[in-house]
């Protein structure tokens, strides 16, 4: 009986030490919790999961894996999941439906994009040494020209929640559509207007992205899997909430 009493003693012991501690030095930490416990609310409220929001959709997240330009899973991506504004996601829903019509499903690479995963991106673009994916993805530059020519930048559209990287499916092959280039690749040959690929592949190119400006999305001169949301509803917001399941 006087273990017990000493174990329980000893116990309520720990627990007001702890208040006292929380109260006395704990009280800023305490408020960033609450501050980011808000900010994570609010961000789950303005967000969906992709796939909720257009069922048809399939991913193949790379930065989840590490078949990307980096060649390791980049930071923030907790799990292979897309996120994704409201607004962006019911636009492309919209696209989904007209192009599941035709049959074709979207195959999505990436949407929202947290800044610590851009941040990888620029500590790994200022380590010239490490080009593990260049036969893959930059065979033709010098890394240390990535952030001269924009390639790399310390801000992305992605981390505003209303863009996405995409390409097309096709239902009746079982294949991706053949977009005379592969994502990521880092070079004109990215350009949605590059006319040195056959006539098939320029149609390919031009069937997604005269769907997805249809639907609201507006292109990117330099990759023609990229397209954000016109009418964004956060234009000037920067997230840092990881890639994960909503909660």
């Amino acid at each position: 009986m006087r273990k017990l009493f000493g174990l329980a003693g000893l116990a309520v012991v720990l627990a007001v030490a702890g208040l006292l501690l929380a109260g006395c030095c704990g009280r800023s930490a305490q408020d960033r919790c609450r501050a980011r416990s808000a900010q994570d609310r609010a961000f789950e409220k303005a967000f969906v999961t992709l796939t909720d929001a257009v069922p048809d959709a399939i991913l193949e997240i790379r930065y989840y894996g590490t078949y990307n330009f980096v060649g390791t899973r980049i930071d923030g991506y907790f799990q292979p999941v897309a996120l994704i504004t409201r607004e962006a996601g019911a636009a492309l829903r919209e696209v989904s439906d007209e192009l599941v019509a035709k049959g074709y499903r979207l195959k999505i690479y990436d949407a929202y994009r947290p800044q610590r995963a851009v941040d990888h991106f620029v500590r790994w673009a200022a380590d010239v040494a490490d080009t593990a994916m260049k036969p893959y993805f930059y065979p033709d530059l010098d890394k240390s020209v990535l952030f001269e020519q924009e390639y790399i930048m310390e801000k992305s559209g992605h981390t505003r929640g209303s863009t996405v990287d995409l390409t097309l499916f096709d239902m009746t092959s079982g294949k991706e559509v053949d977009m005379g280039g592969t994502f990521d690749w880092f070079g004109i040959e990215s350009h949605p207007d590059y006319m040195d690929i056959t006539p098939e592949q320029y149609a390919n190119r031009m069937l997604l992205r005269d769907a997805m400006v249809r639907h609201g999305f507006k292109t990117l001169e330099s990759e023609w899997w990229h397209f954000t949301l016109a009418d964004e509803p956060f234009p000037d917001t920067y997230f840092d909430y990881p890639v994960r399941q909503l909660r």
